[in-house]
């Protein structure tokens, strides 16, 4: 005699009939989630953009900081090309051209995170000069605030406007 066990019978559960109001939410429930991401967004947008203001401002120091830099050593690579010895200062485009190049692309072009660059050299054999502007591009945009620096590797900034030598210094 074969010894078989006997599996207990599964009975499935009865299921209740979908009726139309049991087979998915109601306009008052998806209009309360509508409601609260209208809400977090309203929140959390104006952090975002005054976030992504600071972050463009403190590119625009970095990249000053950075094209005082290499017109420093731009200068110090000309001086064989003047007689007092002491080379002239170049401007964004001449940075960007030099081979191996002082300055990328983009910011050779003057344009980078939402700010305009702007550099100005000046001044004559034995007294060379330069200035350098970034100023958003859309204020209160892209950045509140104006930068400036010159030969002194200062960074000035004035908050709405363009910066200028007599502005306060970055601190």
């Amino acid at each position: 005699m074969s010894r078989r066990r006997l599996q207990p019978e599964v009975m499935a559960a009865p299921t209740a009939p979908m009726h139309g109001r049991d087979s998915g939410f109601t306009l008052i429930e998806l209009m309360i989630c509508i409601t609260i991401i209208v809400i977090i967004a309203a929140v959390s947008i104006p952090n975002l953009v005054r976030a992504r203001m600071v972050s463009n401002e403190g590119a625009a120091v970095s990249n000053i900081r950075t094209i005082t830099t290499v017109e420093q050593q731009y200068q110090a690579a000309a001086v064989l090309a003047f007689p007092s010895g002491m080379g002239q200062y170049g401007t964004l485009p001449q940075l960007a051209a030099t081979l191996p190049a002082f300055i990328d692309e983009p910011l050779g072009l003057g344009l980078r995170q939402g700010f305009l660059y702007l550099v100005v050299p000046g001044g004559v054999d034995g007294s060379p000069i330069f200035a350098c502007n970034a100023d958003p591009i859309a204020m209160d945009g892209t950045g509140s605030k104006g930068f400036f620096a010159d030969e002194s590797g200062v960074i000035r900034s004035a908050a709405g406007g363009v910066a200028g030598p007599a502005d306060p210094p970055v601190q």
